[in-house]
């Protein structure tokens, strides 16, 4: 239970980071931001190993790049479920889903999770 919650406000603080950071993307309360990063959590978690198998021949032949665009219509689906949580475009959910993960990995570095 509690490595959920460090995760929850570890995607949490990344995706106040993509708010902050990415313009279009835009979190306008604690609770939709609570929100947003649970549903991300499960977007991520449920969603996306989903898109990963239906797009792997495209993935492959693009060595790898379209994983990006697989992460951006994750963070888009995430934002499109949460009302006070929105993504203005493509380019702000790819860029935001970078920043998420970026924040997510470097935090997670110092935590020394799994």
């Amino acid at each position: 239970m509690t490595l959920f919650l460090v995760h929850w406000v570890v995607v949490a603080i990344g995706l106040a980071a993509a708010a902050y950071i990415v313009p279009g993307v835009s979190v306008t309360s604690g609770a939709a931001l609570a929100v947003g990063a649970l549903v991300l959590g499960f977007v991520n978690a449920v969603v996306k190993p989903v898109l990963t198998v239906l797009t792997l021949p495209l993935t492959v032949v693009t060595l790898g790049l379209f994983y990006f665009v697989v992460n951006a219509a994750a963070f888009g689906l995430a934002a499109a479920l949460v009302p006070g949580f929105t993504v203005a475009s493509f380019w702000a959910a790819l860029f935001g889903a970078l920043v998420v993960s970026l924040v997510s990995w470097f935090i997670g570095g110092f935590l020394g999770g799994k």
